[in-house]
């Protein structure tokens, strides 16, 4: 087992809110309108899950690219790093199930933040010993549009059940993450205190930095 460097306290992120209010908030975000979904027909579908979650837009419909200048800290939008222009190319891992359902629910999310200061690569397979699965960064963007605080200074996370396939198969050895920016070199001044998504390496850990899971994807059924 790796072990975890000291970190400040924390109370970890507030609760979700119920799913039909996370409607709502994609409604006023355009999330919905952005995926072309009827909020009434998504509305109506919410009312049959009976597990408490993070409601979620496939990836098809709204990308990475789509949500992130649609999350907030205070005053500041964000954005993605310079150096990540494919990251609507990050897609699931093999052997992550994603419902074929245009909204689907992702139970128990958790940010992973006893899992500070592990790699990627030591982080996977403790999830899964622990029945949990990786994040998509398309599902930790959508926590962080429910719930802002998620992105916490020293408590933010990185979402490893997205990774990206070179021409010759293998993995790229970047895995992307949520933050938020310091301000410095391209992100920018006026960048401070933001929030972004970029990328860390497989093999390297990171003190700030847990690893978001959750233990079941839901399909959401949308009649009509």
């Amino acid at each position: 087992m790796t072990a975890t460097a000291p970190r400040p306290e924390t109370s970890g992120p507030p609760a979700l809110p119920p799913l039909a209010a996370q409607v709502e908030r994609l409604v006023a975000l355009g999330v919905l309108d952005a995926a072309g979904l009827d909020a009434a027909r998504v509305h109506d579908a919410v009312q049959a899950v009976d597990a408490p979650g993070l409601l979620v837009v496939d990836r098809g419909l709204v990308p990475a690219s789509v949500l992130t200048p649609l999350l907030r800290l205070g005053d500041r939008a964000g954005f993605v790093v310079e150096d990540m222009t494919d990251v609507d190319a990050f897609a699931p891992t093999d052997g992550l199930d994603v419902p074929p359902s245009p909204v689907y629910v992702v139970t128990a999310p958790d940010r992973g933040d006893d899992l500070g200061n592990w790699s990627p690569e030591e982080a996977l397979p403790e999830l899964a010993a622990r029945g949990r699965s990786p994040l998509l960064l398309t599902e930790g963007l959508h926590w962080a549009l429910q719930v802002p605080e998620v992105v916490e200074r020293n408590f933010c996370y990185m979402t490893i059940g997205s990774r990206l396939r070179k021409a010759d198969g293998a993995y790229d050895a970047r895995t992307p993450a949520v933050w938020i920016s310091l301000g410095t070199g391209r992100d920018g001044r006026e960048r401070r205190g933001a929030p972004k998504v970029g990328w860390c390496w497989w093999r390297n850990r990171h003190t700030w930095l847990g690893f978001a899971s959750g233990v079941d994807r839901l399909a959401v059924p949308l009649d009509g």
